[in-house]
């Protein structure tokens, strides 16, 4: 599995050294060719990117107990795409002295405020941009534990609605139960009853005939 994410670094290596070398000669070109630049750049930016992800989901695939120096290096790499971003954000904006005074011509020297205020206003473009991006996690984040708590109280409510019926169920037997519990009990009385009159009744003729006998003689 390291194997892999080493190979992701060979790639990563070599296409940031590419990406840096082609953002410090944005600033030296305009027109076309610098458009052109541009979004080759942001290609491969993107490619960088894609790659971080495989190292992520490699990484995540190594031992806990092996994860710790890669997780350090995937983090450096992090801070390096972030650094790449940043220098690409502000070559976009960027000229040389050269391509400067062709564009401006003697107004060279005023265009280092504007470049001073654009690079302000991106600045706060990637705050707010941050803060949007955490807005919105927190935001997600928040839908998943009320999505969650949905469920808690739905399995709670079938849970509920279980127990209730195993209840019914328990009322019923208990009142069938004591239903038949009546009835054994009414057939004892009256076998007892019974008992008791044939006792009475055999007793009777044993005295009777007892009487007789002696009556007799």
């Amino acid at each position: 599995m390291s194997s892999d994410f080493e190979a992701y670094e060979q790639d990563f290596g070599t296409l940031t050294a590419e990406v840096t070398n082609k953002i410090g000669r944005i600033p030296k070109l305009g027109g076309e060719e610098k458009t052109q630049l541009v979004l080759n750049v942001d290609k491969q930016l993107e490619e960088v990117r894609e790659l971080l992800e495989q190292m992520d989901l490699e990484v995540r695939e190594i031992p806990i107990q092996s994860r710790g120096m890669y997780n350090n290096r995937l983090k450096s790499y992090r801070q390096e795409v972030e650094k790449l971003e940043k220098d690409f954000k502000r070559s976009r904006i960027a000229y040389s002295d050269e391509v400067r005074n062709e564009l401006l011509g003697d107004d060279g020297s005023s265009s280092e405020s504007q470049r001073a205020h654009l690079l302000d206003n991106t600045e706060k473009l990637e705050r707010s941009s941050r803060r949007l991006e955490a807005g919105y996690q927190i935001a997600v984040e928040t839908e998943q534990v009320g999505q969650e708590i949905l469920s808690n109280l739905h399995s709670d409510r079938e849970k509920i609605q279980r127990a209730r019926e195993r209840l019914r169920e328990t009322d019923a037997n208990l009142g069938k139960s004591s239903r038949i519990l009546t009835g054994m009990l009414r057939r004892i009385i009256q076998n007892r009853i019974l008992l008791f009159a044939l006792g009475a009744f055999i007793l009777l003729t044993i005295v009777l005939a007892l009487y007789f006998n002696l009556r007799g003689h």
